[in-house]
C-alpha cells in the first residue's frame, strides 16, 4: 500500500484544490440538512412532472444519505467565470473553474463529506454535476430536474458524502458549457487501498474548439443541425412528450439568421470520419486541438519519475465528442479500475476511452523519454504528453505514434469485476427497453424517437434489480451514462465490469443490470454533448 506522502501529481498548475479539514461531523443528520441553496431558507426544489415519484430532496433521499454515514468535512470553492487560458503557447478566452484548464483537482477520502461551493460569475446560469458519483439526488446538478440552475452572481452549495472510492469528474450540466473548460477531476481515495505504487498521475483528455478562429461550442452545434439555426430551433419550444432540441442551451449563445450559417466561424462539421473500433463514424466535429491536462501536443505536459517506478495513471476523458485511443510508448499497461470500480487486472497495450469514461492503470517506468499519446479515434489529430526518467534534452515528436496504439486494446466488455464489487446473483425485478434513435442527417437524437422532456419518467422502485436494455438503432456509437448508479455491463449473467458510462456500438444492443438503491430522479443520456443537447436524454424516476 502506497503512502499518501508519496502521491505525486506531475504538473504544477494542475494542483489539488484547497480541500481543508473543517470538522469531524458527529451529527449524522448534518449532511442531510445541508441541502441545495442559493440563498438561505430556499425551499427544496420540486421539478415539473407527474405525481407519485420521489422528489430530489424527498425523505427517501435523505434517509439513503444518512445511511452513507458522516465523516470529516472537506471544503472546496469553484468560481465559474470567463477566463483567459494558456493551452501551452496558445491563449484562448473561455469559461473555466478557478481560471484553469482542467479545473483544480479535488481529492477526498471515502467517507468524507464534500462541501463544494460553486460561485457563478458567468453571465448565464450554470450547475455542477459530479459524474459517476453515487450521491444524494438533490446534489446531482441537473438543471430543472434536481435543482434550479445557479443564477449569474449566485452561489450554490453542493454537499454530499463521498462514499465510494474512485476516479470521477466534475462538469457543468448546462448546454454546451462542458465543451469549454468547465470541468475538473475528482478523486476519492480508498482508505483500504491495496494497490502498491510509487507515483500517481491524473491525466485528463479533452477536445478543444472554443475561441479558435471564431468558433464556440454553440456555433458548432448549430452547424450540425439541418438549417443551422439556433433561433429556429429555440422557436420550437417544448411540448408534452417532446422536448426542446437543445434543452439546456446557454441563454447568451448568439443566434444567427434562420436562413444562414454565416457568422458561425469555420465549418467544424467532420464528414468523413471512420473507426473500425467504433464500427462506423468516429464523430462529427472536426476539433482543431486536443489536450492532455490542458496542453497542446506542441508544448506537452512532462511527467517525471525514476526508472523502475510503479505509476498509477488515472485517465479521464473530459471531451465532448471524441473517443481517445491511448497508449504509452514502449510500455504495457495493467488495467485496475474502470469508472472508479476495481476489475480483475488485465494487461493491454492501449485503451479506447469514450467521453466521460475513466480508466486506472499501472505501468512500470522504463529508462528514457516516451510519448503518452491520445489519438482522436476516427478523427485527425491527437494529444501528447511525455514520460521522462532522465535529464536528456530530446523530446519525442509531437507527431509520435507509438506502435502500442495498433496492438492489443482491451475493451470494457472484456473486463471482469473484482470480487469485492461483483453484483450478487439475482433475477431482474423489472426490465426496461429503450431504443437509441436519430441520425446525422436530421440531427434528431433521442430515445424511442422522442426528444428530452423534463417530465419524462421511466419508473423503477427502490430495492429492485433493474435490467436496462439499450438498443442502438442508429449508425453512430453512443457513450451512455446513468446518473447516481453503477451497472454491470452485459447484464449479471455476463459478469462484466461495473461502470456508469459505457459505449453502445451502432446497430447493437447492450444489457445493463443495476440495483435501484439510490432514490430520486436520475438522468440517462448520451455523453456526446452534441447528441444530449439535441435531445438524447431521459429520466429514470423512483416511484414512491
Amino acid at each position: 500500500m502506497q503512502k499518501p506522502s508519496r502521491r505525486t501529481l506531475l504538473r504544477a498548475p494542475f494542483a489539488v484544490a484547497g480541500a481543508g479539514l473543517v470538522a469531524s461531523c458527529s451529527d449524522s443528520d448534518s449532511s442531510s440538512r445541508s441541502g441545495p441553496q442559493q440563498t438561505a431558507g430556499t425551499a427544496a426544489f420540486v421539478p415539473e412532472g407527474p405525481k407519485g415519484f420521489v422528489n430530489p430532496s424527498g425523505p427517501e433521499v435523505l434517509a439513503t444519505e444518512r445511511k452513507r454515514g458522516s465523516g470529516p468535512v472537506r471544503e472546496v470553492t469553484f468560481t465559474a467565470a470567463e477566463s483567459t487560458l494558456d493551452l501551452g503557447g496558445r491563449t484562448v478566452h473561455s469559461w473555466a473553474y478557478n481560471e484553469s484548464v482542467p479545473g483544480p483537482l479535488v481529492r477526498v477520502t471515502a467517507g468524507d463529506i464534500l462541501s463544494l461551493t460553486v460561485r457563478n460569475r458567468l453571465k448565464e446560469k450554470t450547475t455542477l454535476h459530479a459524474h459517476g458519483v453515487r450521491l444524494r439526488c438533490d446534489m446531482d446538478g441537473v438543471p430543472d430536474l434536481t435543482q434550479a440552475s445557479i443564477a449569474p452572481g449566485a452561489d450554490f452549495l453542493y454537499r454530499f458524502v463521498a462514499s465510494h472510492p474512485g476516479t470521477y469528474l466534475f462538469h457543468s450540466h448546462v448546454g454546451m458549457q462542458p465543451d469549454r473548460a468547465l470541468y475538473a477531476p475528482f478523486v476519492v481515495d480508498d482508505p483500504k487501498e491495496k494497490l502498491a505504487y510509487d507515483q500517481e498521475w491524473v491525466v485528463v483528455l479533452d477536445d478543444w474548439v472554443d475561441d479558435i478562429d471564431g468558433s464556440n461550442p454553440e456555433h458548432v452545434l448549430d452547424q450540425l443541425k439541418p438549417g443551422g439555426s439556433m433561433a429556429m430551433n429555440m422557436h420550437m419550444g417544448m411540448g408534452p412528450g417532446a422536448g426542446s432540441p437543445s434543452p439546456h442551451r446557454s441563454a447568451s449563445a448568439p443566434a444567427p439568421s434562420p436562413k444562414s450559417k454565416k457568422g458561425l466561424g469555420p465549418d467544424r462539421v467532420l464528414r468523413d470520419s471512420h473507426s473500425s473500433l467504433l464500427h462506423g463514424e468516429g464523430g462529427n466535429v472536426a476539433y482543431p486541438h486536443y489536450l492532455i491536462n490542458g496542453r497542446l501536443r506542441t508544448d506537452p505536459s512532462v511527467f517525471r519519475c525514476r526508472p523502475g517506478d510503479r505509476i498509477r495513471i488515472r485517465f479521464v476523458n473530459a471531451g465532448s465528442e471524441t473517443a481517445f485511443r491511448v497508449a504509452l510508448g514502449d510500455h504495457p499497461m495493467t488495467v485496475t479500475h474502470t469508472d472508479g470500480y476495481p476489475v480483475q487486472q488485465q494487461k493491454t497495450d492501449a485503451l479506447l476511452i469514450g467521453m466521460a469514461e475513466r480508466y486506472d492503470v499501472l505501468v512500470t517506468a522504463k529508462d528514457g523519454v516516451f510519448p503518452l499519446v491520445a489519438l482522436a479515434e476516427g478523427k485527425p489529430g491527437k494529444a501528447v504528453a511525455i514520460l521522462r526518467t532522465n535529464n536528456g534534452k530530446n523530446l519525442p515528436s509531437p507527431d509520435a505514434r507509438p506502435a502500442e496504439l495498433d496492438r492489443e486494446i482491451v475493451p470494457a466488455r472484456r473486463l471482469l469485476p473484482a470480487d469485492s464489487v461483483r453484483l450478487d446473483e439475482r433475477k431482474p425485478d423489472r426490465e426496461l427497453r429503450i431504443r437509441i434513435t436519430g441520425s446525422m442527417q436530421r440531427y434528431d437524437w433521442g430515445f424511442d424517437h422522442k426528444m428530452y422532456d423534463v417530465r419524462q419518467r421511466h419508473a423503477v422502485r427502490a430495492g429492485e434489480r433493474v435490467r436496462l436494455t439499450l438498443v442502438n438503432a442508429t449508425d453512430m456509437w453512443h457513450p451512455m451514462h446513468l446518473h447516481g448508479h453503477t451497472f454491470a455491463v452485459g447484464g449479471l449473467n455476463s459478469e462484466r465490469a461495473r461502470k456508469d458510462t459505457t459505449v453502445v456500438l451502432p446497430h447493437r444492443k447492450l444489457v445493463l443490470d443495476f440495483d435501484a438503491d439510490n432514490p430520486g430522479l436520475w438522468m440517462l443520456h448520451c455523453h456526446n454533448q452534441y447528441h444530449s443537447e439535441s435531445g438524447m436524454m431521459t429520466v429514470l424516476g423512483y416511484q414512491k
